[in-house]
């Protein structure tokens, strides 16, 4: 990357250490951050196994000054498009302002005897910024058990833009710890731009 501030150095070396395509991804990261300095960032590699192939997936996560940056690349194998294997990347900037939902669950071991600062065995984080919205709808029904009549539907709706799992046992406490210091800031930075 052409910036050489510690952050982008470690996002870069993050990049890297992910070992997934990380020249494709470097360049689509820093086209989308452009001459923004970086805040934070999150670098998660995932591995899914789908019938008889596996296929990788990287995220790249990035708060600049002004912006919510999103990465994702990922691989596929020759298909009746491409008689080689390819891999996909996109990027999604998000102004801060635009985030709705900054969503961090922690599961813990033994809550009983938690102590401060001890590391989840794993953080689900989601964020929300309206782009993609999850409807959950079930009939909708009355108190009245023996009641017949059509009373609609009800339900939620969620914004599910982004959903991101890390746990200690797949990626190591440190990429934990580096989504907890991610949502952090995230969190962060959205209070700030709606002061």
């Amino acid at each position: 990357m052409a910036k050489t501030s510690t952050t982008t150095q470690g996002l870069r070396a993050a990049i890297e250490r992910s070992g997934y395509y990380p020249a494709l991804v470097a360049e689509a990261v820093e086209a989308a951050i452009g001459g923004e300095a970086i805040r934070s960032y999150l670098v998660h590699q995932e591995t899914t196994f789908d019938a008889n192939e596996v296929r990788r997936h990287v995220t790249v996560l990035v708060l600049t000054g002004n912006r919510f940056i999103v990465s994702h690349t990922d691989e596929q194998a020759a298909d009746t498009t491409s008689p080689t294997p390819y891999a996909t990347t996109s990027t999604e900037s998000v102004k801060l302002g635009r985030i709705s939902s900054v969503v961090v669950s922690r599961v813990v071991a033994n809550p009983e005897s938690y102590k401060p600062g001890t590391l989840p065995r794993e953080v689900v984080l989601t964020i929300g910024w309206g782009a993609v919205s999850r409807i959950d709808l079930e009939p909708a029904a009355c108190g009245d058990p023996n009641c017949e009549a059509d009373h609609g539907y009800t339900g939620n709706s969620t914004a599910d833009d982004l959903s991101l799992r890390v746990s200690e046992a797949g990626d190591g406490p440190e990429t934990v710890r580096q989504a907890l210091v991610f949502a952090q800031s995230l969190s962060e930075a959205t209070a700030d731009v709606a002061r």
